[in-house]
């Protein structure tokens, strides 16, 4: 391959993943033809993106990046695999696929351009922003709960009162 040809190609990879700062790393050598378009299919239907790669040239594009460190994880025939709202779905999604297709071999990863890789089966395992925040909101919304249930139970009785003495003034009207 010619000079211009890598460059190009380089530019290309720094300009597809310039806003990513999470990937998978995954090698689909294994798969035929049909099998790889099939898991593209599957893949883009939950808005994720599988794109092979040559690794030298991945390597330089995503050096000055937050994907730098995953340059490590780079060895053989190597997919890179993006998208959806966080890479812990992503790596989820790899790890249910990989019944489907045993010959999808998962690598590592990279979480918010963390300069740790991770394997695949980790980040998996992993809770996500969206269940990190529900947790948070729950262990916020816990103490609360608690204190109007106790300042409603004595709350309600006391209204049941002030209704009972005010329907027996009434001569038992309603």
């Amino acid at each position: 391959m010619s000079k211009p040809v890598k460059d190009l190609m380089t530019r290309e990879y720094t300009k597809c993943y310039a806003g990513v700062d999470s990937a998978c790393v995954v090698s689909v050598v294994g798969l035929d033809a049909i099998s790889t378009n099939r898991l593209r299919g599957e893949l883009r239907s939950r808005n994720l993106r599988m794109r092979i790669i040559k690794n030298s040239l991945a390597r330089r594009a995503l050096a000055n990046g937050p994907l730098g460190p995953l340059g490590r994880a780079l060895a053989g025939p190597c997919a890179l695999v993006t998208g959806g709202e966080s890479i812990i779905d992503v790596a989820r999604t790899l790890v249910g696929l990989r019944n489907t297709y045993p010959a999808i071999e998962l690598k590592q990863g990279i979480l918010d351009g963390d300069p740790e890789i991770l394997e695949v089966e980790q980040l998996a395992k992993m809770k996500s922003w969206s269940e990190q925040l529900g947790e948070v909101a729950m262990l916020i919304s816990s103490p609360a709960r608690l204190v109007a249930g106790c300042l409603a139970g004595p709350g309600g009785r006391f209204a049941g009162c002030l209704r009972a003495i005010t329907e027996k003034e009434d001569g038992g009207e309603a």
